[in-house]
């Protein structure tokens, strides 16, 4: 299963000639070389991590492949048909079988309201926990894409989150609301982490890939 990172929060993963997207926000740039696109996984509704423009463009070369997303997203999209998923629902995606955790974005600030949030895990391979600290419990994770930087995170607390979910491999997403300066910090800090369960962390930039 190959994986490629894009701008932010945005997943490209391969597999069998199949393509999973998860989370082309208003930070990524618009996806191209697309093969065999099966499904997208929206984490939620925000919109660093979907827009319609996106979804318009995978569709147009895939139409009526299935949009899983919580609840939140099909409320905030009314343009496109959204599958609700909920935690603890498994679902299935071309070669891809996607299991969902979590139920809640981290708390920005009191004032903002509540929304939605699931993390899934792919193929039970690669968890990413959309805006969340949502450990995938019972599951020995083998790749987690970590969060880096968003109006929530406290690096502490993500070193905490990569600690608890001990992954044999680790890389940094969420990570265009950071310089490159505070960039390379939190890799480091997630580097350290990830490394304290034996574990490996990767630096990917947009357009690397990892196999996985």
């Amino acid at each position: 299963m190959r994986l490629t990172k894009h701008e932010h929060a945005a997943l490209r993963i391969e597999e069998a000639g199949e393509t999973l997207l998860i989370d082309p926000g208003v930070y990524t740039l618009p996806l191209d070389g697309l093969h065999h696109v099966v499904g997208v996984v929206l984490t939620h509704e925000h919109p660093d991590h979907w827009t319609s423009a996106h979804l318009d463009r995978i569709i147009s070369s895939a139409p009526g492949i299935p949009v899983y997303a919580p609840e939140g997203v099909a409320n905030a999209d009314a343009g496109h048909a959204i599958t609700v998923v909920r935690p603890g629902d498994t679902v299935t995606a071309g070669s891809f079988t996607l299991t969902f955790f979590g139920g809640a974005h981290e708390v920005i600030h009191p004032s903002l309201p509540e929304i939605d949030n699931v993390g899934v895990l792919v193929n039970e391979r690669l968890y990413y926990p959309g805006d969340s600290y949502a450990v995938p419990e019972g599951v020995a994770v083998d790749t987690l894409a970590a969060p880096l930087g968003a109006p929530w995170l406290r690096i502490r607390d993500a070193m905490d989150f990569v600690l608890t979910v001990a992954p044999r491999r680790a890389f940094g997403t969420h990570d265009m609301t950071l310089s490159e300066i505070g960039r390379g910090m939190h890799r480091a800090r997630l580097q350290w982490a990830t490394e304290q369960n034996g574990g490996e962390f990767f630096t990917l930039d947009p357009g690397d890939t990892l196999d996985i």
